[in-house]
This record gives structure tokens, C-alpha cells and sequence, in this order.
């Protein structure tokens, strides 16, 4: 973070991965028959680590999306038209991602280590927030408290959307409870005859 590592950006980024053994593919590609096919499938390939990391992007104010009313899909409905970029913050945070990943790996004792990087644009992450902001005020917020639409009450955002940020850490259980208490609301809503 900025000042005690001398991080020229905010907030921070995480790592999944993974290690397995290669080659366990190389039975359907050489199609071996009988022994050879057995030999084959019991001899694994080497080792190799794979880490990914992932790192938060900032809610913007300026990032939106909206409906294009003059790109229709195949049913003339308007689609969505994305006004959203990585700013200095992510691109910033990208090198020390990598970096970092290099260096725990090696120090860890793997060897051969490659760092790469592959492009990158908002949306292609799993967990992507924003654009749905739940709030107190409809003038500034798309949900209620509840996760309900403020101006389509029977309509209720409990994914994502409805988070400006969630650091970088996986938020599936805030979903699910966002979506546990929103259902709740709405039993209780639609009982009371409120909905």
C-alpha cells in the first residue's frame, strides 16, 4: 500500500492457482491401444504451478453502462454500450501482481519460473460490481436497502450490481445472503399484499 512498500496505488490484489501434473491428455492425442494405452495413462507428466491474481478495480464514478437505443439485438431491443477502462490505479497494480507472484514463487523454491500477463478489460472478471448501486436515495442509487428497484418495485438486483466495490475478495456469500434477505423481504411484501 502506499508509504510502507512504496506501492503507488490503493487497495490490493489477491491470487488463486493451482498445481497438477501435465500430460494426462497424451492417451486421446497418440490414441495407444492395449499396453501401450496403459503405460501411457500411468505415467503422469511433470509439474507445473499456475497462480492467478486478481486485484480490485475502483467504482469510478465516471464507469456506466446504458442502453443504446440505436444498436438493437435480434428481438429490436436496445443493448448495453460499456463506458468503463482500467486507470492508472489497476494498470499500476498489474505490474506489482505479477511481480510479487514471481517472487513467492521462486521463493518457495519453483523453478523455471514465467510471469506473463494477458489483456485485460473489465468484464472478463468473475465478479465484476457496479452499475446497480443500492442507496437511501433514488436520486442517487438504482436499489433500496432491500435490493429492490426503486422505480420497479417488483424487480429485486441481489448480485454483483448492486456492490460498488468488494476489495478482492471472492463476494458469493454476500450474494447469497443479499439474495436470502431480499427473498425474505419480498415473501413478506407480497403476503402483506405490498407487492
Amino acid at each position: 500500500m502506499p508509504g510502507d512498500e512504496g506501492r503507488n496505488y490503493i487497495r490490493g490484489f489477491g491470487y488463486q492457482g493451482s498445481a497438477s501434473r501435465g500430460g494426462w491428455s497424451r492417451p486421446a492425442e497418440e490414441l495407444g491401444i492395449g499396453a501401450e494405452l496403459k503405460n501411457a495413462l500411468s505415467t503422469p507428466g511433470a509439474w507445473g504451478i499456475n497462480m492467478t491474481a486478481f486485484g480490485e478495480i475502483l467504482p469510478y464514478h465516471d464507469n456506466k453502462i446504458s442502453l443504446n437505443r440505436g444498436v438493437t439485438d435480434k428481438w429490436g431491443l436496445p443493448v448495453l454500450s460499456f463506458d468503463v477502462s482500467l486507470r492508472e490505479n489497476e494498470l499500476e497494480m498489474r505490474k506489482d501482481m505479477k511481480q510479487d507472484a514471481i517472487d513467492m514463487l521462486e521463493a518457495a523454491g519453483v523453478k523455471d519460473v514465467v510471469g506473463t500477463e494477458t489483456p485485460y478489460a473489465p468484464g472478463m472478471g468473475i465478479h465484476e460490481m457496479g452499475t446497480a448501486r443500492m442507496g437511501r436515495d433514488p436520486a442517487t442509487s438504482v436499489l433500496n436497502g432491500n435490493n429492490q428497484v426503486w422505480d420497479a418495485p417488483n424487480v429485486f438486483v441481489t448480485d454483483g450490481a448492486c456492490m460498488t466495490s468488494g476489495s478482492c475478495v471472492n463476494p458469493s456469500l454476500t450474494y447469497m445472503a443479499l439474495t436470502a434477505r431480499a427473498a425474505e423481504f419480498a415473501v413478506d411484501a407480497l403476503k402483506k399484499g405490498d407487492l
